[in-house]
C-alpha cells in the first residue's frame, strides 16, 4: 500500500516517466534582396522549370528531442516555398540531402509547410523561397514539436576578422618577445 501510494505521487509530480514537451520556435524574415538558387521540385526529382533563380534565406537548426515536428511558413502577397534538408543545404546542388518540401499548404498559396520526423545530434537546414523568380518577400515561419529547436548563431565576417587580427597580436608580440 506505502510503495502504491509512493508511486502515485511520484507521478503526479512528474517524477516517473518522461512528461511530454512540445515547444514552438517562430522566426521571421525577407526574401527579397537574398542570394537565389535553381530550386527543386517538392519530391526532389528534378529542378523546377520556373524557379530557376529565387531568392531564398536558410535557418540550421537541430533538436533536443527526437519526433515529430511541424513547419509552418505564412507570407502575404507572393507565393512561397519551403524546404527541409538534412545535413547540409548546397544552393549548387538543390537536388541533395532533401528531406520534404512543400509549395502551398492546404492548396493555400501564401503558405507551405510539411511535418518531418527529426533525430537529435542531426543538422537540419529550413530554407524559405519562392515558387517563381518574382516570389520574394517577408515571411513568418513556426517549427513545432516534441522538443525546442537549437539553432547556432553564426558569427559575422566582423567577428572573423577581429579574432584574425587578435590572433595576429599574439604572435607579433611572442615573436617580439623570443628574439629579445
Amino acid at each position: 500500500m506505502m510503495l502504491r501510494t509512493l508511486a502515485c505521487v511520484a507521478a503526479a509530480c512528474g517524477l516517473l516517466g518522461a512528461s511530454a514537451h512540445a515547444a514552438t520556435y517562430n522566426f521571421g524574415g525577407d526574401t527579397t534582396g537574398a542570394p537565389t538558387y535553381h530550386r527543386a521540385l517538392a519530391s526532389f526529382g528534378d529542378l523546377s522549370p520556373v524557379g530557376t533563380a529565387v531568392h531564398y534565406q536558410t535557418l540550421v537548426f537541430s533538436v533536443d528531442t527526437a519526433g515529430s515536428y511541424d513547419f509552418k511558413s505564412q507570407v502575404s502577397g507572393w507565393d512561397n516555398f519551403t524546404f527541409l534538408y538534412k545535413n547540409a543545404f548546397n544552393p549548387a546542388n538543390a537536388l541533395s540531402n532533401g528531406v520534404v518540401g512543400n509549395d502551398d499548404l492546404a492548396g493555400v498559396i501564401g503558405a507551405s509547410g510539411f511535418s518531418a520526423n527529426l533525430s537529435t545530434g542531426t543538422t537540419y537546414i529550413m530554407v524559405t523561397t519562392g515558387f517563381a523568380n518574382s516570389d520574394m518577400g517577408a515571411y513568418a515561419n513556426s517549427i513545432s514539436g516534441a522538443g525546442d529547436v537549437i539553432t547556432a548563431a553564426v558569427p559575422e565576417p566582423e567577428t572573423y576578422a577581429l579574432m584574425g587580427l587578435g590572433l595576429g597580436l599574439v604572435a607579433l608580440t611572442a615573436r617580439r618577445r623570443k628574439l629579445h
